[in-house]
């Protein structure tokens, strides 16, 4: 039971309203859970220097650095020892686009010392259809503290409703936007996630009286 309670406590549920109107749930991971913890996804890790499997547009304001670069535009995030995604670059304000091949209900990303100007787009056919800034992820605390969990989290996106997205946007009006770890794919959509999560609950705690 101890395990359940735990998985409930991460995946505890935030609907968020969009200026797109999309239906997305945001759930935050525990302190140090650094990447995805969804199966069947594709995950850029960005540790050869690439994007991986993104494809890139003419957004292209970002750069890939490797621990310790960055340092006076950039810094990793928190527990990060690996090459990590920099947003923008060269100059202090600007946007990178990431096409991911395809229509896709789930992103999540390690997204590093949150700060209020730091903005995540969903885009499909070029049509806006979630955004984000580091202010609305609660319950995280959008202060640019580079060596806080309190502001560097995983963060997952799941799309409800029939909504996809095919192309994320990263923008940042200052240095910078840090993140790692990006991930995407199709899952269950929230609703399903809570209904399993219940069930398992109500199987564990029938069994239990049954023992008892």
């Amino acid at each position: 039971m101890n395990k359940l309670k735990t998985f409930l406590a991460a995946a505890t549920l935030a609907f968020v309203a969009t200026t797109a109107s999309a239906a997305v749930v945001v759930t935050v991971e525990n302190p140090g859970q650094m990447t995805t913890t969804q199966t069947g996804v594709t995950t850029v890790d960005f540790n050869d220097g690439t994007i991986g499997a993104y494809t890139a547009t003419a957004l292209a304001d970002y750069t890939i650095y490797g621990v310790p670069s960055g340092i006076g535009q950039s810094a990793p995030p928190f527990g990060v020892t690996t090459s990590y995604l920099s947003v923008p670059n060269p100059l202090s304000s600007g946007t990178a686009e990431f096409v991911v091949g395809g229509d896709f209900n789930y992103f999540g990303l390690f997204w590093g010392s949150v700060d209020t100007y730091n903005t995540l787009s969903f885009y499909n056919d070029d049509s806006l259809v979630a955004s984000f800034t580091g202010g609305q992820i609660t319950p995280l605390l959008a202060n640019g503290n580079q060596t806080s969990d309190l502001s560097n989290r995983y963060v997952n996106f799941f799309f409800n409703g029939g909504d996809t997205f095919d192309s994320v946007r990263l923008r940042s009006t200052s240095f910078a936007f840090e993140t790692d770890n990006h991930s995407f794919g199709v899952v269950p959509e929230p609703s399903a996630i809570a209904l399993f999560g219940l069930g398992i609950f109500g199987l564990a705690f029938a069994a239990r009286r049954k023992r008892s």
